[in-house]
């Protein structure tokens, strides 16, 4: 996308997410067309790919309008006809009426997100354990946040399309916008999850929200229906405070097809922090990365810092060199020395009792945790990829305790690992949503059972 400058308005938004503690891993601003501020936290940038988490619901929520769109499919076809082979035999009369409409405004029926009971019931068959879960408010009266409503769409594109999820948007969305690195993360059976899994740049969110906010257009090419980007950006039902969530006014303004609608524009979210910002109005698309733990902070600190100083001219060569040179926290302390200790009981990154090994080498360690080798540099982020995933990690003496940040650094996850005398300690800075288990997450893709909530 084209660059314009910059807002001097981002410097009070950058001190704001500092002084409330927001880890960011990186920021996009794109305001009338073009990019007018970017940055990037070391040791993320602007190449790296990041986990969306459930942003990847509103991409699913574009293939179903495409599809739409070509006549495969329609708002009132209903899941039963569409998936047959899915229905379980004793499917409640609710069950046969629920249909695109519902799914994607997850106004299904059902008490509280359905996925983990549906995978109880069907381990083999999600959509099977889906309809089987009670449906306990009639469809299309109450949004409920429900993964598994996503995962079944994401099966409808495929059974109408004749492609699986990834290839279609390649094909139809990506490709045609110059997206080149989209990588997807799978349940076990290989599916694309739908909900959650996919990894793009910040810049390829940003591109994603300006084509919102274009009503589907790329260029010369109208990629999705004007029509189905209006549609899922319509608020449908009202919603209701998620469940362990902080109150937030902007999650609580409505939803659309797979989008929440605000108090300004809509968004597409995902956990930790994930967001693709679309304000209409203003001609402003937001793009965020990161690993945040309050929720309620965004996005009305976009609101706050940014709409009442769109238009109050660019910034000084201070705030371009201060997006330049974004960095979270360096792993201070000194070179040398190895170890060998045992990952203590607290631990879930590793089972209790893994050995840990720290060999010195020039610039710093090769460390050893149970079957994974990871390098890390001394003063300087160092990276390698031993399970096919990459993972970035700095580390240093601190006195008598050995002390790391292990990033997988495509996600919003780092390990923070720590050595004294034989006991090591790894905790995760926020638990991924499919399990601690660290080897889990750094194999590309990551292939798991559908448990994201």
């Amino acid at each position: 996308m084209p660059r314009g400058g910059a807002l001097g308005a981002v410097d009070g938004l950058l001190d704001r997410l500092r002084e409330q503690g927001v880890e960011c891993h990186s920021l996009m601003v794109v305001h009338r067309g073009k990019v007018a501020a970017e940055g990037w936290w070391a040791p993320y940038s602007a190449e790296r790919v990041h986990l969306l988490y459930s942003l990847t619901k509103s991409f699913t929520s574009i293939a179903v309008g495409i599809a739409i769109g070509d006549g495969l499919l329609s708002l009132e076809d209903r899941l039963v006809d569409v998936l047959p082979e899915h229905v379980p035999a004793d499917v409640s009369e609710q069950g046969r009426r629920i249909t695109v409409h519902h799914l994607l405004s997850m106004t299904v029926g059902h008490e509280e997100d359905s996925l983990e009971e549906a995978w109880r019931l069907e381990p083999a068959d999600l959509v099977k354990g889906f309809l089987r879960v009670p449906f306990v408010h009639p469809e299309g009266t109450r949004h409920v946040y429900d993964n598994a409503t996503t995962f079944i769409l994401a099966r409808m594109v495929e059974r109408v399309t004749g492609q699986d999820l990834p290839e279609y948007l390649d094909e139809r969305l990506f490709t045609p916008m110059g997206i080149e690195d989209a990588e997807w993360d799978r349940v076990a059976s290989g599916a694309a999850f739908g909900f959650h899994g996919l990894h793009l740049t910040t810049e390829a969110i940003a591109a994603f929200g300006e084509l919102l906010l274009r009503g589907g257009r790329w260029g010369d090419q109208q990629l999705v229906p004007r029509e189905w980007v209006e549609l899922a950006t319509t608020k449908y039902v009202d919603t209701l405070p998620l469940p362990n969530w902080t109150e937030n006014q902007d999650f609580q303004s409505g939803y659309g097809y797979q989008f929440w609608i605000s108090r300004h524009g809509y968004f597409g979210h995902g956990s930790y922090g994930q967001y693709c910002v679309v304000v209409p109005s203003h001609e402003l698309v937001v793009a965020i990365t990161g690993a945040i733990g309050p929720e309620a902070v965004l996005p009305g600190l976009i609101w706050d810092c940014l709409l009442p100083a769109l238009d109050s001219g660019g910034a000084d060569d201070a705030l371009a060199d201060r997006l330049r040179n974004l960095s979270l926290a360096t792993i201070e302390g000194t070179a040398g020395r190895s170890a060998e200790a045992k990952i203590d009981d607290t631990s879930e990154v590793l089972p209790s009792g893994t050995t840990v090994t720290l060999d010195a080498v020039d610039g710093g360690w090769t460390l050893r945790l149970g079957p994974l080798t990871v390098d890390v540099g001394h003063r300087a982020w160092r990276e390698s990829s031993p399970l096919g995933r990459p993972i970035v990690a700095m580390g240093g003496w601190q006195g008598d305790t050995y002390v790391a940040d292990v990033y997988v650094i495509t996600t919003p996850h780092r390990v923070r690992l720590t050595i004294t005398g034989g006991t090591a300690t790894a905790t995760w800075n926020v638990i991924p949503l499919t399990g601690p288990d660290l080897l889990k997450h750094v194999r590309a893709p990551l292939m798991t059972r559908p448990d994201v909530s």
